[in-house]
């Protein structure tokens, strides 16, 4: 298995992982093809998928924000059953990410993540694969180390559309497990910015932004 970085919309490897992703997803998580050109171009934004055999059986888009020294998991996708792409996947993105604290002196402070809740809402297929069960999902991410930040977390649709995307929880790995809360200022900066690409907010967001504004810190609690 290869860990391949795409940087451009032409590289025939993004067909494939877009395709996968609209066989996984739903259409509100998945943005327009077109509309990746610009991402990919992101030196800070990082898209690699695992090739085996010429085919694209997972991926993973993660970022490293230098100045909040965290990052994000964008998605991870498992195409295939019984390759050992998940821990493929994580392994190799862990690898990227110390190695980019690291390039900027420091030891990296934690992940976010955006984690669907499947006792919330219960109707993803998510292609038919077994390993993007969302309670699978939600189960490796926890003994990962992920928590779930305390607050009702929407977010906008990359549609674009103004609507808002319920059946998530935006979550955090910190690096040190002894970390129990995070401060609410860095969440809000993080999402603002983490959002700034999608013009059309939906007022619940706003809403939920000024909520956290008025908040010092916000508690991790167990997935």
């Amino acid at each position: 298995m290869e860990y391949k970085r795409i940087t451009t919309i032409e590289d025939p490897l993004f067909t494939k992982m877009h395709t996968l992703l609209g066989e996984i997803f739903p259409p509100e998580e998945v943005l327009a093809f077109d509309l990746w050109k610009e991402p990919l171009e992101d030196p800070s934004i990082r898209v690699f998928v695992a090739v085996h055999e010429g085919s694209v059986v997972g991926a993973t888009e993660y970022r490293y924000y230098p100045a909040w020294n965290i990052a994000m998991t964008d998605f991870t996708i498992i195409g295939k059953p019984n390759l050992g792409i998940g821990r493929y996947l994580a392994v190799n993105r862990s690898a990227d990410l110390e190695r980019l604290a690291k390039e900027h002196g420091k030891v990296l402070y934690g992940m976010f993540a955006e984690i669907y809740n499947p006792y919330e809402r219960e109707d993803f297929a998510f292609g038919g694969v077994m390993a993007m069960n969302p309670y699978v999902r939600r189960e490796v991410l926890s003994h990962l180390g992920y928590q779930r930040l305390d607050f009702p977390y929407v977010h906008p649709s990359w549609k674009n559309d103004g609507e808002a995307v319920e059946g998530l929880d935006l979550c955090f790995m910190p690096t040190d497990a002894t970390i129990t809360e995070i401060e609410a200022s860095l969440v809000v900066d993080f999402i603002k910015d983490y959002y700034t690409v999608l013009p059309n907010k939906p007022q619940r967001w706003l809403d939920m932004i000024e909520d956290l504004k008025k908040r010092k810190t916000i508690l991790l609690q167990p997935l």
